[in-house]
C-alpha cells in the first residue's frame, strides 16, 4: 500500500517539473553503467539461513588458487541490491580475495518479509550469518575473514565488527554512521510531523492486520514524501535500479521508523583493534561527508581514511577505480598480515 501524504502545487505545475527532471536524469545515464551483470563465470550462487529466512548470493572465488583464501563479506545499501555491488567483488577477486555478496533480508533475489523493510538489526545479523556460512566453505581461511559495506550498510559493518572478534579488517564505504544525524540531515524539520504521521498510521495498520504502508525510495517530486530525498539520488536509481529485474523504487514506512532509531556511531569505538578504513566522499549529502568524518575522528586506531572526490554516487561510477582499488589493497594488507 502506498503513502502519499502531502502534495503542493498545481498539477500543471508538477508535470512541467517532472518533464525538466527527467531531461537531467537521461543526461546522466551515460555515466552510469551499461549493466550490473558482471561477469557471470566468475562467481556461483549460494544461499544460507538467517534466522527463519533463506538470504541468497554470489560466492566469488580467486582463480589457480590451492590454499586456502581471505573472504570478503559483502552487501548493498538502503533499498539497493547485490548487482551493485558485483563490480567491486569481481575487483577484489582478481587480486586473491574470495567474496560472498548477497541481498539483504526482503530485497533482490533474498526471502523475507515484508518486502523491501530495511531493518537494520536483521540486516546486522545477516552480516554475522553470512560469516559464519563463510567460514565452513571449502577453500575459505576461517581466520581471515573480512566484511565491507557501502552507504546504509557501511554503517552495519561499524557494528559487525565492534561485537564479532571473527572480522579482521572492516571497509566502510561512504558509510550512514548515525541514524538521526543523518535524518535530520535528509528530512526538513518542517517535515518531521507528517513522517511521524505515517510512522503511527503504518503501525495501526499493521495492527490491524493490513499490508504495511510502503513509499517511494526516491522521487523527482520535491513535495512526495520518500527515503531518500533530493534529484542526486533519484537521477541514480532510476538510471541503474531497472537494470535490476528484483530491484524496486520502494521501502516499507517502518523502514523510516528504524532508520531514525539507527545508532552505529555508539559502536564505531569498539571497531579498534580490528582495522578500519573509512572512505568518504567529500561532497557527499546522501549520507554527509561531515557526519561521517566526525565519526572517524572518534574511531581508535588502526584506521586510515580515503576522502573521495565528489557526491555519494560516485564511488559507484567515475571514481569506482579509486574506491574500489583502494578498498582491495587494504583487505589483501590486512587479511594477510
Amino acid at each position: 500500500m502506498g503513502l502519499r501524504p502531502w502534495c503542493v502545487g498545481t498539477r500543471r505545475d508538477q508535470r512541467c517539473q517532472r518533464l525538466m527532471r527527467q531531461r537531467r536524469v537521461h543526461a546522466v545515464r551515460s555515466r552510469c553503467r551499461s549493466s550490473w551483470e558482471g561477469d557471470p563465470k566468475m562467481r556461483v550462487d549460494v544461499e544460507f539461513s538467517s534466522g527463519a529466512t533463506i538470504l541468497r548470493g554470489w560466492l566469488y572465488r580467486p582463480e589457480d588458487v590451492s590454499e586456502p583464501v581471505p573472504l570478503v563479506v559483502m552487501t548493498h545499501g538502503f533499498a539497493g541490491v547485490k548487482e551493485w555491488v558485483a563490480p567491486f567483488a569481481e575487483k577484489f577477486s582478481e587480486a586473491g580475495l574470495a567474496c560472498l555478496v548477497y541481498d539483504h533480508p526482503g530485497f533482490g533475489t533474498s526471502e523475507g518479509e515484508p518486502r523491501f523493510e530495511v531493518d537494520p538489526p536483521a540486516q546486522i545479523e545477516g552480516y554475522r550469518d553470512a560469516i559464519t556460512f563463510a567460514q565452513a566453505l571449502d577453500g575459505v581461511d576461517p581466520a581471515r575473514i573480512g566484511v565491507w559495506g557501502t552507504s546504509f550498510s557501511g554503517g552495519h559493518v561499524l557494528v559487525v565488527a565492534a561485537t564479532d572478534r571473527r572480522v579482521r579488517a572492516v571497509v566502510s564505504q561512504v558509510p550512514t554512521t548515525n541514524g538521526w544525524a543523518n535524518f535530520r540531515s535528509l528530512v526538513p524539520s518542517v517535515v518531521h510531523p507528517l513522517m511521524h504521521a505515517a510512522i503511527a498510521a503504518d503501525r495501526q495498520a499493521r495492527a490491524a492486520g493490513k499490508p504495511p504502508l510502503t513509499i517511494k525510495a526516491a522521487s523527482d517530486d520535491p513535495t512526495e514524501m520518500v527515503a531518500m530525498p533530493g534529484l542526486e539520488a533519484y537521477q541514480w536509481l532510476m538510471a541503474n535500479g531497472p537494470q535490476v529485474p528484483t530491484w524496486r523504487n520502494e521501502v516499507t514506512v517502518s523502514s523510516i521508523d528504524k532508520f531514525q532509531s539507527y545508532a552505529p556511531e555508539s559502536f564505531v569505538r569498539r571497531v579498534s583493534p580490528t582495522p578500519l578504513l573509512m572512505i568518504v566522499a567529500d561532497q557527499d549529502t546522501l549520507a554527509p561527508a561531515d557526519i561521517a568524518l566526525a565519526s572517524y575522528a572518534e574511531a581508535l586506531e588502526p584506521k586510515q581514511l580515503e576522502l573521495i572526490s565528489g557526491p555519494h554516487f560516485a564511488v559507484y561510477d567515475e571514481e569506482f577505480e579509486r574506491a574500489s582499488s583502494v578498498a582491495r589493497d587494504f583487505l589483501v594488507a590486512a587479511l594477510n598480515a
